[in-house]
């Protein structure tokens, strides 16, 4: 509490919000230089760079690129990717399949699955709840705020109450 957003990124914390956010004037890579304005990240750019352009290669090709005119599913990923610059252990996601094709959610829910497994703690708010529960080792469904079940994806899955509720299964 009573930090500011630089301090709270200092620590290690980036959130990647609802309707990414990019700065749609300014390339993709300027767009990933901003994710390393923290001095732990800073030092790292270079090294960050290459990182998310092996997880994105089509950031790579777009690096000239306005992000403003990159497709919603290239922007989502240009916002993960800048949210990954300043070198978080928390990643922090809302909404990250919002308005996207359902070929591109699956993409996004396994480059997900990638950064987790690369050490970063991922800490995902998502309507999809089929492809949280194929990524997720620890879920909590939420009901009018309140937690009413909690346990790995895996078993979540195979709730009675959520396959009908939520997985329409």
């Amino acid at each position: 509490m009573g930090r500011s957003p630089y301090q709270r990124v200092e620590t290690g914390i980036s959130l990647i919000p609802e309707r990414r956010r990019l700065f749609p004037y300014l390339t993709v890579e300027e767009n990933l230089e901003i994710g390393a304005y923290g001095k732990r990240a800073r030092a790292n750019t270079k090294k960050s760079l290459e990182w998310v352009y092996q997880l994105f290669p089509i950031l790579k090709e777009r690096r000239k690129q306005l992000a403003g005119t990159l497709s919603g599913g290239e922007q989502q990923m240009a916002a993960i990717a800048r949210g990954l610059m300043s070198k978080p252990k928390l990643l922090m996601l809302d909404e990250p399949s919002l308005g996207l094709a359902p070929i591109i959610v699956l993409e996004v829910f396994k480059l997900i699955r990638e950064i987790n497994d690369a050490g970063v703690t991922i800490l995902l708010v998502e309507q999809d709840v089929y492809q949280t529960l194929r990524v997720a080792e620890k879920a909590f469904v939420l009901e009018t705020g309140r937690i009413i079940m909690e346990g790995s994806g895996e078993k979540l899955m195979k709730e009675e109450r959520i396959r009908k509720a939520y997985l329409a299964l």
